[in-house]
């Protein structure tokens, strides 16, 4: 038990702590977790360490629920709240009614994705280009890599009818006089250089295509997916008209997760990308017997 001693000055001992009458700590008094700064420390590393774990599981399924973390955790379901707020304020996830799903990204408008990933694109494309064959019909979707893959198709193949809404892909194989481009119409959609709407839609199907070529802004386990959904109705309007599809993207899409999907996996040939997918989306697209043509 503690040793409580009066002393002549007034002064009490309350253990080895000093305390004077007016309740002031002696010099020598530990101080309190709330003072120390490196009592605090274990706790901040632990909720550190949580919510990579939170994180972490994350990337395992599309969605989290605040019960199961708790469980999982060890922790309180008030605690785990917490954590999915903080990780919310800094945009690694996104809060849903109890629990927490997989935050939507977002993506620059494809002028600025010109400049990015050029040597994977460039090597995409030739892939790409060694999967059409001269007299075919293709339709081509809008977007910085299906832009590089027209380019090098029209250099490699001739007598070829291409439908698209994209404009930059109009452009680049324009130069090639042995290639009909018919551009569908539609609204204009600036970010996109490219027409997107219901006229666009009602163009296309009108049409059949050998093949269809589509860019994409992620890739998950669920098929092809993109950040505009007015582009992704395109797509999935271009894959129901061609007897073949083609999705060309780099490893930076891979478990990227976007608004719209336009395409499961089963509806997809190829995907001709500059790594190897692994983990769940390897799986997938196992499953569902889509090609991956890496790049060399």
């Amino acid at each position: 038990m503690p040793l409580l001693i009066m002393t002549s000055c007034g002064m009490r001992y309350v253990g080895s702590m000093a305390v004077d009458p007016a309740g002031d700590f002696s010099q020598g008094a530990p101080t309190s977790d709330a003072e120390d700064p490196d009592a605090a420390e274990p706790m901040r590393l632990k909720k550190s360490a949580r919510q990579s774990r939170i994180l972490a599981e994350l990337e395992e399924g599309p969605s989290l629920r605040v019960a199961d973390l708790a469980a999982l955790l060890s922790v309180s379901t008030e605690t785990i709240r917490r954590d999915l707020d903080e990780l919310t304020a800094i945009g690694r996830l996104s809060r849903t009614y109890g629990g927490a799903v997989r935050r939507l990204s977002s993506e620059p408008n494809v002028t600025e994705r010109h400049h990015l990933f050029v040597p994977e694109r460039e090597r995409i494309a030739r892939a790409a280009s060694r999967l059409v064959k001269s007299g075919q019909v293709l339709m081509i979707g809008s977007g910085a890599t299906t832009v590089h893959t027209a380019r090098r198709i029209a250099a490699d193949h001739r007598d070829l009818v291409v439908f698209t809404h994209s404009f930059g892909v109009a452009t680049v194989m324009a130069g090639n006089p042995t290639i009909t481009i018919q551009m569908a119409p539609g609204t204009y959609l600036g970010a996109e250089g490219a027409t997107v709407g219901v006229h666009t839609q009602s163009f296309l199907a009108d049409f059949s295509a050998d093949v269809a070529i589509l860019g994409a802004s992620g890739l998950t386990t669920e098929g092809a997916n993109d950040a505009l959904i007015e582009a992704a109705a395109i797509y999935a309007a271009m894959i129901a008209r061609a007897a073949a599809t083609i999705v060309v993207a780099d490893h930076s899409k891979f478990e990227r997760i976007f608004p719209a999907r336009f395409g499961a996996w089963k509806d997809i040939g190829h995907l001709v990308t500059d790594r190897p997918a692994d983990g769940t989306l390897k799986a997938a697209l196992l499953r569902a017997g889509t090609e991956v043509v890496v790049a060399p």
